[in-house]
């Protein structure tokens, strides 16, 4: 027997007990092809594990349904912060917030999951708050900062609406590539960052 002093060492778990983080990272990567590749409606829990190499029991292990995997695999992305940019102006900011958001929904998976996810939103509440989680709360967090600083440096009153600032400057480029899913024409960014900041500064004016 150990000492009496000494507390009893527990045996590591084995089986079920033991989630381990290369199976999860498998099966969130091959939930996000199978979205990509034949949408929420057509997706399986049996496809989502054959793709990723593991049994059915892997996955009902972390998630006891289809809504219940796709809302806690798309709910990490919103724990992934937007940095805040600092650029010393309120058009040099938008513009990177702006880059960085084309990016994401550039991204191949993105292109193809953000418009089936919306589509599916309209029916199910859970997952409707969870893309608004996703997509919306780390935006939110930049737009307040950015909206902040421009404050801090004159360029924007005191009061200025974050929340409608970001509506202004993000909805034109979610409408473009999320719904109307076209391409960006060169310097659509630029002039798109310049307007909305103009926007800004005129709609708080009194």
């Amino acid at each position: 027997m150990p000492p009496a002093d000494k507390p009893i060492p527990r045996r590591v778990p084995a089986g079920a007990a033991v989630l381990q983080e290369d199976v999860t990272a498998a099966i969130r990567a091959a939930v996000f092809q199978e979205l990509a590749s034949v949408g929420y409606g057509r997706m399986s829990i049996e496809a989502v594990a054959r793709r990723a190499g593991v049994g059915k029991t892997a996955v009902y292990r972390r998630w006891s349904s289809k809504l219940q995997m796709v809302i806690g695999v798309v709910s990490d992305v919103a724990v992934q912060d937007t940095p805040v940019p600092d650029t010393g102006s309120l058009p040099g900011d938008l513009r990177i917030l702006l880059g960085s958001t084309a990016q994401a929904l550039q991204h191949p998976l993105a292109s193809q999951i953000v418009p089936d996810l919306l589509a599916e939103a309209a029916r199910n509440t859970e997952i409707a708050q969870t893309l608004q989680s996703a997509l919306g709360k780390a935006q939110e967090k930049a737009g307040k900062e950015i909206v902040r600083n421009a404050v801090a440096r004159g360029e924007l009153p005191a009061g200025t609406d974050a929340r409608l600032a970001l509506d202004v400057v993000i909805g034109p480029l979610y409408w473009r590539l999320a719904v109307v899913r076209g391409p960006l024409p060169d310097g659509y960014l630029d002039h798109l960052a310049r307007t909305s900041a103009a926007a800004l500064q005129a709609g708080s004016t009194p």
